[in-house]
């Protein structure tokens, strides 16, 4: 390809980005050529033909004596393409397509999920012999709009044990936890709206949130929690609508909140009329399980949403929404709107692995296994100076500070080039205040060219 082709390449590049971020609408002006080639650091020339271009692909038009302008309705939102490319290596979006798209062979010490090899295929594999076996609506048929009636009670037990309370019908499945949040959102967010959530919290409520025409704020996370003063700073003068965390274990520090300030969060929300999603999807890794704030609130103004893509299989999707009555009515409404009848089988699936004889052993050897990959992986990382900002008690997260004056975002380049995809601290942050941590999920580190790459890195910073 000759340079002059690139330069006009690059140059309708940028104008379609721009369209597609909602920079320039239907029916704005562009830059003059001139402007353009300014901007661009090309010649008129080259602009020109770029402008051309676009105009015979009907992506802008031109006026005769008034310039070129933007056909068309506006560009479905691109959540991928807003911000500058320099800005990708932090983006969550750019991170989960990292992890989920790039060559199996990398090496993925900075994704969210275990080993398929520590996955629960043993199980999956005899509840798909027995689906097969069973009923033909099974394999053919939609669900209940509340999902599979077995497994709505099967998740009514499991919530009862650790202490939330929940009718079948205050529980509602969906295809993953993400969808279980999305419903959510569109059910109680208006454009406007103030959401909170912990900075830093998982990268993919970012991503979701994006989606939503609200305003997001993140509260400072400390190693017991939500900073509780800040929290009732922002209520004050924001009053939110929503907060998103994690009780349990938290992504990405490993925190399990105590007693004491789940009291005083459920206290503080009560106050504001504050209505809190508690995501439980890291249940199955504690060794002492934390107090639950859907347990001390009874679902009034608490739901829980959880699935099982961490312990079972990813490729099997179900989560659920645990709801006051009211509430979960209206999301089945809501559910049947955008995704009109969900499917039985992946739940029956799902359920099949759970209740076997299997999962108990199962999970108590992910655990045993979890441990010592992570005193393995902070013995690593110490070598490297690369210190906890937390070391939890259980689960397969290190929320870590790089050394003095290290980048996180630089780092992480650094060590894709090498095969290596690590989780740079900003995507996990609203504020863009944790440029120099990573997030390391032991699980997936226990390759020590993982560690000679970081260390090559870090030499050249």
């Amino acid at each position: 390809m000759s340079r002059s082709h690139t330069r006009i390449a690059t140059v309708m590049e940028q104008v379609q980005t721009q369209i597609a971020a909602r920079a320039y609408l239907p029916g704005a002006r562009l830059p003059s050529v001139r402007q353009q080639a300014l901007l661009s650091g090309v010649s008129v020339s080259t602009v020109v033909e770029a402008y051309e271009r676009l105009a015979a692909q009907n992506v802008i038009a031109a006026r005769p004596g008034a310039g070129f302008f933007v056909c068309g309705p506006a560009a479905p939102l691109a959540l991928t393409r807003q911000g500058l490319n320099t800005e990708r290596e932090v983006d969550p979006l750019w991170i989960s397509r990292q992890a989920l798209e790039a060559d199996p062979h990398l090496l993925k010490p900075g994704c969210g999920w275990l080993p398929s090899s520590w996955m629960y295929e043993e199980g999956v594999r005899r509840a798909m012999r027995t689906a097969s076996r069973g009923e033909s609506a099974l394999l053919t048929d939609y669900a209940s709009p509340y999902g599979y009636a077995e497994m709505r009670q099967f998740i009514a037990r499991r919530l009862a044990k650790a202490g939330v309370q929940a009718a079948t019908d205050q529980i509602l499945l969906t295809e993953s936890g993400t969808q279980a949040i999305d419903l959510i959102c569109r059910f109680l967010l208006r454009p406007g709206d103030c959401v909170l959530v912990d900075d830093p919290c998982y990268f993919n409520f970012h991503a979701l949130l994006r989606a939503h025409p609200v305003n997001v704020i993140g509260v400072p996370f400390t190693p017991k929690g939500p900073d509780l003063t800040a929290f009732a700073h922002l209520l004050q003068t924001h009053a939110p609508r929503l907060y998103i965390t994690n009780s349990g274990i938290h992504n990405p520090t490993g925190v399990s909140l105590s007693p004491v300030v789940t009291h005083q969060l459920l206290a503080l929300a009560e106050a504001a009329g504050l209505i809190i999603v508690e995501d439980d999807i890291f249940a199955d890794f504690e060794t002492s399980p934390a107090p639950r704030l859907a347990a001390y609130d009874g679902l009034h103004n608490v739901m829980q949403i959880g699935s099982f893509s961490k312990t079972v299989s990813a490729s099997v999707r179900c989560g659920y929404i645990a709801a006051r009555g009211e509430w979960a009515e209206s999301l089945v409404d809501l559910k049947i709107a955008t995704s009109f009848g969900g499917g039985q089988l992946a739940s029956a699936l799902l359920l099949g692995a759970l209740t076997g004889s299997g999962y108990r052993r199962h999970m108590e050897s992910v655990r045993l296994r979890l441990g010592v990959a992570m005193q393995s992986t902070l013995e690593k990382l110490a070598g490297l100076a690369i210190t906890p900002w937390h070391t939890p008690q259980a689960g397969m997260f290190l929320w870590c500070r790089l050394p003095q004056g290290v980048d996180a975002a630089a780092l992480s380049r650094a060590c894709l080039k090498e095969g290596v995809v690590l989780a740079p601290g900003n995507a996990f942050s609203e504020s863009g205040s944790a440029s120099a941590f990573l997030r390391f999920n032991v699980s997936q580190c226990n390759d020590e060219h993982i560690f000679t790459v970081i260390k090559r890195a870090l030499a050249t910073r």
